[in-house]
């Protein structure tokens, strides 16, 4: 019993430090204006995918760096000419589209390298297209992207309700594209990156268990991340609405991603973005 207990302290510690952000984070903004949740959740993601680069980068293949190459590129060029996506000013001092375009490329460079870094030692996740597996890849695309849609109308659905704005259309080919931007660059740091160094962390201590308890704690800082203000305002409200919100739009990438890929996830996650966007929101 006593090796079992110590078995989960390494799990309770990153609980721990996971909590102290959160509520750090939470007290702080009663006092000044902090750093978002995404900044700094974010920043360290990339900086422990730097870390493991450092380690590790002669383990990468050449299309690993291809595809990092490229998901940096397509971030930084659709960022540019975002006109439906709007991030928060990166740690509340780069806004431009200029500047978020480069920020965001970078993160995701260097994140999609880390998250790569893991796959080949064995990771969680798997990013097919980094295999040459391109059928495979389009296959597990078009999967996630089918059981995203009805998740997408009760999306739209969702925030008309809570919101009480009505459907103001947009461009389709304004949201295609920018629906590009939270898709790519949240599951990219998020459930490749973030949930690749949490079971590179745990799996020493718990090897049977450390997937989804990794998993399991990247998808709730991820969908929590989401709630900076609703923390400050009314942080039972967060909780309560968090967990909804995890188990109906955050699980299902999370599977996704662990039984078809990156591929599938960020199909997933496109289309419930392409949705709102489409419609306004």
């Amino acid at each position: 019993m006593a090796t079992q207990t110590s078995n989960y302290k390494t799990f309770l510690v990153l609980v721990a430090f996971i909590l102290v952000i959160f509520i750090g984070r939470t007290w702080l903004a009663h006092q000044f204006d902090p750093p978002r949740l995404f900044n700094i959740f974010d920043t360290l993601t990339v900086i422990g995918s730097i870390i493991l680069l450092i380690k590790w980068h002669v383990e990468l293949k050449i299309s690993d760096w291809l595809i990092a190459f490229t998901l940096g590129i397509v971030i930084t060029v659709g960022m540019n000419f975002a006109k439906l996506f709007s991030p928060y000013p990166f740690f509340g001092v780069v806004s431009s589209n200029f500047g978020q375009a480069w920020v965001r490329g970078i993160y995701t460079f260097l994140a999609a390298l880390g998250g790569l870094t893991i796959m080949r030692r064995g990771g969680p996740i798997q990013f097919m297209a980094a295999n040459r597996r391109l059928g495979r890849a389009a296959r597990n695309f078009l999967f996630g992207f089918v059981i995203g849609i009805p998740l997408s109308v009760l999306n739209v659905v969702g925030l008309q309700f809570t919101t009480g704005r009505s459907i103001a259309w947009q461009s389709p080919l304004s949201a295609l594209l920018d629906a590009l931007q939270p898709a790519i660059v949240e599951e990219v740091i998020y459930r490749f990156a973030l949930w690749g160094l949490l079971w590179l962390i745990l799996q020493k201590s718990l090897p049977d268990k450390a997937v989804w308890l990794a998993g399991g704690l990247a998808l709730l800082i991820h969908n929590y991340s989401h709630y900076d203000d609703l923390f400050v305002q009314s942080p039972l409200t967060a909780i309560g609405m968090g967990l909804v919100i995890a188990l109906i739009w955050g699980l299902p990438p999370t599977l996704l991603a662990n039984k078809r890929g990156m591929e599938s996830a960020v199909a997933f996650h496109w289309v419930q973005d392409v949705a709102r966007f489409l419609v306004g929101f």
